[in-house]
């Protein structure tokens, strides 16, 4: 990422008339316009969509949750909107976060951007924002918020943490360069200073799902290929039906047709349990076979598994509680999502234990019918729960994207 002019070069150079002039004019250091922002791995920032929902999955994500503060107006949080979609725009094009820099501006003063991007290229930075139902409850709002846009309820298993759960305002930054996507969590929280608060925050790595045909099925901490069935972005009549919220879905959400309902969900996994299972165990609580990913019924990775072929004494050969069954659009009217989840490791636990586990996120154009009652067939069914543990929950109504000159979820506040 580009840098401004050096603040301390500017004054030692100018000498003391110079530092006078700036003085008189608020000791404001003049500084360039930053020119030369990479155009190397960007990823466009306006459009009819946010971006990082169909953008090719980044190997990195920093997801925060922020709340807005009480003393908020709703002047001051459509202010903070406004701050936010020029400083992302910025930052995904490889700019620092405000346009002095993080290396310009006055001396005295912070700078608009912390630095820590400095010379990095930004990786496919994606920053997508949503609102969650808590919002609706304050600014007049009441009336606009989406019938889906509720608390998720609790799953059979759930042991939710608060502190890691829900919140007015997601931010979802991912990129191929790590320091990049905390640049970026870490600018937008500076920015909200003093209108809202971060609540939690959650850092990813080893992206378990691919967005686009051209990407690898990447694999999971229990060893496993994740996301077979995900949608892709070159499918773009299933996008369309199954992860935009399209016209007259709500009339009192007009605001949202265009964007969609992204759904987080903190699943922590018990490695050391699974990792004492057999591998025929494993592959009949996943369905699928641990080296190809294939269905335990034969073919390929993205073969259609066969439900009723018998296996051994006549059961059939995938069971019908294993992951693969419950969660197949066969057995959900044909509900699909758009999965942009990763792993993560919060280090160890108390008990000495990996701290890991997925942190799942889905993009879905109703959560009532392409979320809550799959979730409800697994957490009561799945084989796979009794090495899982759901600890932290989220639900936020993804406005459309922004075009030039607008900021993101302006529909919202017209």
């Amino acid at each position: 990422m580009t840098q401004g002019v050096s603040r301390r070069g500017l004054l030692g150079a100018a000498g003391a008339g110079a530092v006078a002039a700036v003085g008189v004019a608020g000791a404001m250091v003049a500084s360039r316009t930053e020119q030369g922002a990479s155009t190397a791995r960007t990823v466009p920032f306006h459009g009819a969509h946010q971006a990082g929902i169909v953008t090719a999955a980044q190997d990195r994500m920093h997801f925060a949750a922020f709340d807005v503060n009480p003393s908020t107006t709703r002047a001051e949080l459509v202010a903070l909107l406004k701050d936010w979609t020029v400083a992302a725009a910025r930052m995904t094009q490889g700019e620092g976060a405000g346009p002095l820099g993080p290396l310009s501006g006055p001396y005295d003063a912070p700078p608009d951007d912390t630095g820590e991007a400095i010379g990095l290229d930004p990786g496919n930075l994606t920053i997508t924002v949503g609102f969650g139902p808590s919002l609706f409850t304050r600014y007049g709002l009441a009336d606009r918020r989406p019938e889906a846009l509720a608390p998720l309820p609790l799953f059979p298993g759930d042991a939710l943490v608060e502190a890691a759960s829900n919140g007015d305002l997601c931010v979802q930054a991912c990129s191929d360069d790590p320091q990049v996507a905390v640049h970026a969590i870490r600018n937008l929280t500076r920015i909200a200073f003093g209108r809202a608060s971060l609540r939690w925050s959650q850092l990813g790595f080893g992206r378990t799902s691919s967005t686009t045909s051209s990407q690898v099925t990447p694999r999971n901490l229990f060893g496993f290929k994740d996301g077979t069935n995900s949608l892709r972005a070159e499918q773009t009549a299933e996008i369309d039906a199954h992860v935009w919220v399209q016209a007259g879905a709500d009339p009192k959400a007009t605001w949202l047709e265009g964007g969609s309902y992204l759904v987080a969900r903190k699943i922590a996994m018990h490695a050391e349990t699974w990792d004492r299972s057999s591998m025929r165990e494993q592959e009949r609580i996943v369905g699928r076979t641990k080296a190809e990913g294939s269905p335990l019924s034969g073919g390929g990775e993205f073969a259609t598994p066969d439900f009723a072929l018998p296996g051994r004494g006549g059961a059939p050969v995938i069971d019908p509680h294993s992951h693969l069954a419950l969660a197949n659009p066969q057995h959900n009217d044909g509900v699909r999502m758009l999965r942009r989840g990763y792993n993560y490791v919060d280090g160890s636990t108390s008990l000495g234990r990996l701290a890991a586990g997925l942190f799942f996120v889905a993009f879905v154009t109703d959560p009532r019918t392409h979320y809550i009652p799959m979730q409800t067939k697994l957490a009561a069914n799945d084989l796979m729960s009794e090495y899982l543990q759901h600890i932290g929950s989220g639900l936020w109504a993804v406005p459309p994207g922004a075009r030039e000159g607008e900021f993101l979820g302006q529909a919202l506040f017209a």
